[in-house]
């Protein structure tokens, strides 16, 4: 029987996929061609439907010919696509660039038009035409030419940063919400004695590999069938060596299948997005630093992305992060303990490289300081220490990279837009 982790892994390489969906439409355009083969004859098919072997043959002909054309547009495309994302972008973020629905639409829309053309072909005689497919044929080219449009218009403008800036941004709050509600439903009432004194059994991950994502209600299921709270010993996106302990059994007298554990913690070669929100923040600080390096040189672009850090820094800021998470069993026992990220782990992985990368930049630090006096604005009395030690570190650096006064004065300036916005009047935060 499938593991769980194998049918993850699975899960993924078909999200991934640029194959799979083609694959589809190419079947389905020949069976929609025997289909209307079939209606050949009929007779309440319209008049003005009627074709001689040699239009139809000149008309499916064409659509062959064309289909195939515009599949090495949409190929060509995916491979700029590629090259620019992995040159000024983020490699990272190509994992999702490939997930695309449209992308994978347009694709099957081509290979279906194609196949369905193609079997339509030897299906016309001199005497016998499939007048029905020919007409179809001609709605589907309709259809793959708007479809095109539409992938066009939509990869010429969201392959700006500031655009794919906002798609990662959205996909780590939905990552981030679904994972608020799940944590909110199954938390431990009691988590003080969890986990519990007694024999700890450690299962060994069989192979190495980044921790992708965990099934919650297996293990859960698994603890409670032996009476165990078991403890996840990495969080989701840290990289496990073979033979290191992956999950640790607590107060179980027998030790729990460790085949079975393992395959229920999917490990892979790269993170994953599905239950890893900080992915997202990552994608977003490449994006901001490949700006800023001197290849690139645009931190104009840096700022913008800080925009959407400064968004998920407020959103993490409203969830109740902590160090560790105790899910529990329908009865409300605790049965997993789940490793997490708190405040200063975001924090630190959303500004620390951008300050590093882009110091000596007054747009970058201007901005930077406009982030963490917000924060300072908004976030509860026990995360403030983090955010001012932020703002240390962002004042040395300031000091570093501009040692005269007035410079230093203006690089030290909050600036929500890094040059020309100022400060707001009444804006100043108490520290």
């Amino acid at each position: 029987m499938m593991s769980w982790a194998a049918r993850f892994r699975l899960r993924q390489y078909a999200k991934a996929s640029l194959w799979i969906m083609p694959l589809l439409g190419l079947v389905l355009g020949a069976l929609l061609a025997e289909w209307t083969a079939g209606t050949q004859g009929a007779g309440w098919l319209p008049d003005n439907w009627q074709y001689s072997a040699t239009t139809a043959s000149s008309v499916l002909s064409s659509v062959v010919g064309s289909m195939v054309a515009l599949l090495g547009f949409v190929v060509t495309i995916g491979v700029l696509v590629v090259q620019q994302a992995t040159g000024t972008l983020s490699p990272r973020y190509m994992r999702l660039w490939y997930r695309d629905r449209l992308q994978k639409a347009v694709l099957a829309t081509f290979t279906g038009t194609f196949a369905y053309a193609f079997s339509l072909l030897r299906k016309i005689e001199s005497d016998a035409v499939p007048d029905l497919g020919v007409t179809l044929s001609g709605v589907a080219v309709s259809v793959s030419l708007m479809l095109l449009l539409i992938y066009l218009n939509r990869f010429t403008h969201n392959l700006r940063p500031v655009a794919i800036a906002d798609l990662v941004g959205r996909l780590g709050e939905k990552v981030l919400d679904r994972a608020t509600v799940r944590i909110r439903r199954s938390s431990a009432r009691d988590e003080a004695s969890v986990p519990p004194a007694g024999p700890v059994a450690r299962i060994r991950s069989e192979r190495g590999g980044v921790i992708q994502a965990f099934d919650a209600a297996g293990l859960i299921a698994t603890a409670v069938r032996h009476d165990c709270v078991l403890v996840l010993a990495h969080q989701v996106g840290d990289f496990v060596p073979p033979g290191t302990t992956l999950v640790e059994a607590h107060g179980s007298a027998r030790t729990p299948d460790p085949r079975r554990l393992n395959g229920l913690v999917a490990l892979g070669t790269e993170r994953t997005i599905e239950q890893d929100p900080a992915f997202a923040l990552r994608v977003l600080v490449d994006i901001a630093i490949r700006a800023l390096s001197p290849a690139v040189n645009d931190p104009t672009t840096a700022v913008q992305v800080l925009n959407h850090v400064d968004t998920f820094l407020h959103l993490l800021g409203r969830a109740r992060l902590r160090g560790r998470y105790v899910l529990a069993d329908d009865e409300g026992r605790a049965r997993l303990v789940v490793p997490g990220r708190g405040w200063e782990d975001y924090l630190q992985l959303a500004v620390t490289e951008i300050r590093e990368y882009g110091a000596t930049s007054l747009q970058v630090c201007r901005r930077l300081r406009a982030l963490l006096e917000d924060l300072l604005a908004t976030q509860p009395a026990e995360r403030l220490p983090a955010v001012r030690a932020e703002l240390v570190l962002l004042e040395e650096a300031v000091r570093r990279a501009f040692p005269e006064p007035a410079r230093r004065a203006c690089a030290g300036t909050a600036d929500r837009q890094g040059i020309g916005g100022g400060r707001a009047p009444g804006s100043e935060p108490s520290r």
